[in-house]
């Protein structure tokens, strides 16, 4: 069927816009002047390709700061007493357009349905994880679902923020890199070309001089060549990122590494006891909640290490000493978890293992980031300094010779 896009207004008088699938135009405008929708506009969704499909990226999607958003939104207005319909009207007021509007258009629909949050959340796994759908649906059983959207979104906010971290840690290297390189392709195109006339009498020329002469010869003829495989090979990359292959061979990479591999596991300790913590304190099942928690941990070798600890846990041994053996929790956390598992106290003990694991990640962030910067200025200057200092011997060189 084709996609129709769609602008108009509901019967509170909120704005919404979103797509629908129907045979043609006329259905689709029945279908939502049936859910009680006063139009403005709809027409059939265009099929040409932009920017965005053709490096592979698709259309925009719902983000974490999105999703962070209506989740703490709903925190709020539910501890207020508002009825979730109302909440979820009130949140299609809010100005959010793009995908964020299409979502709460389809969860508003459904719920005028008769669908319970969960059902309607459900239908978006893209958006929500089954650990945020199986949370929902305990938090309506048990009527906590104030405390349950509150724990949520302090989970996405550190989510969120690690999110921040970790691009700032990896801007500033590319700003660096980014200018040395600018600065190499400016000296190779302008800067030793001018100086190639004071050569042009030398009969034999310094080793260095030479490779300085060739390697500008070679980026005015070539650069434009390695540029274009670079940024294709970069867009390739991008779009296989999530590609068993490549996955795995970063995660690979990143428990190779010595600076990362203690950060790769603080990250997945936080998502897997940060998750396991919420679900324990809504009254989930131990077992249920551990598996539940494994699929929140997006390193590959690590799941797989958890998951096996998971199976032995189900099948009765001690959960302290299974976790133990897994990359992810240190004797220190191990020993935290035996006395939670001991005095009943598992989601306190969670939730606070998350808690110190933060503040580790934080710390190792800021660490990085400090010792970076002068590294990185030290390396630019080595590298156009090099240059720079090659170009001056081969010009005291020429005048040695001229001597």
């Amino acid at each position: 069927m084709p996609e129709f896009r769609y602008e108009g207004f509901d019967e509170s008088g909120g704005r919404v816009a979103g797509t629908i699938d129907a045979a043609d135009a006329d259905a689709a405008a029945r279908e939502l002047r049936g859910r009680g929708f006063l139009l403005s506009e709809v027409a059939e969704k265009g099929t040409a390709l932009d920017w965005r499909s053709l490096l592979g990226l698709g259309e925009a999607k719902v983000g974490l700061a999105d999703l962070e958003f209506f989740t703490a939104e709903l925190s709020l207005l539910l501890e207020s007493g508002v009825r979730i319909d109302r909440a979820i009207g009130i949140l299609q007021r809010a100005g959010k357009g793009g995908a964020m509007s299409r979502l709460l258009n389809a969860l508003a629909a459904d719920i005028k349905q008769g669908k319970q949050l969960s059902q309607a959340a459900a239908v978006h796994p893209d958006v929500f994880d089954r650990l945020y759908v199986n949370l929902v649906a305990l938090g309506e059983a048990g009527g906590r679902l104030p405390e349950v959207f509150k724990g949520l979104a302090e989970d996405l906010r550190f989510q969120r923020e690690l999110r921040q971290k970790v691009l700032s840690a990896a801007t500033y290297p590319l700003v660096v890199a980014g200018v040395c390189v600018l600065a190499l392709v400016f000296i190779f195109n302008f800067v030793v070309p001018n100086l190639k006339t004071l050569f042009s009498d030398a009969t034999e020329l310094p080793w260095y001089t030479a490779l300085l002469l060739s390697s500008s010869e070679f980026m005015q003829q070539w650069q434009w060549l390695v540029f274009g495989v670079l940024a294709a090979g970069g867009v390739f990359l991008w779009q296989k990122r999530n590609s068993p292959a490549v996955r795995e061979l970063v995660d690979r990479l990143l428990l190779d590494m010595p600076g990362l591999r203690d950060a790769t596991a603080m990250v997945e300790r936080i998502r897997f006891c940060s998750g396991l913590g919420l679900m324990l304190e809504a009254g989930l099942p131990v077992d249920r909640a551990l598996t539940l928690a494994t699929g929140n941990i997006r390193h590959g070798v690590l799941r797989r290490e958890v998951s096996v600890a998971v199976e032995k846990i189900k099948r009765g041994e001690q959960l302290s000493r299974v976790l133990r053996q897994t990359r992810i929790f240190p004797d220190y956390f191990a020993s935290l978890l035996e006395v939670g598992e001991e005095g009943g106290e598992l989601a306190r003990v969670f939730n606070e293992i998350a808690r110190r694991s933060r503040d580790g990640f934080s710390a190792w962030a800021l660490r990085l980031t400090t010792l970076l910067e002068p590294l990185l200025i030290l390396l630019m200057g080595l590298i156009v300094g090099g240059v720079v200092v090659v170009m001056m011997l081969s010009i005291t060189s020429v005048a040695d010779i001229g001597v």
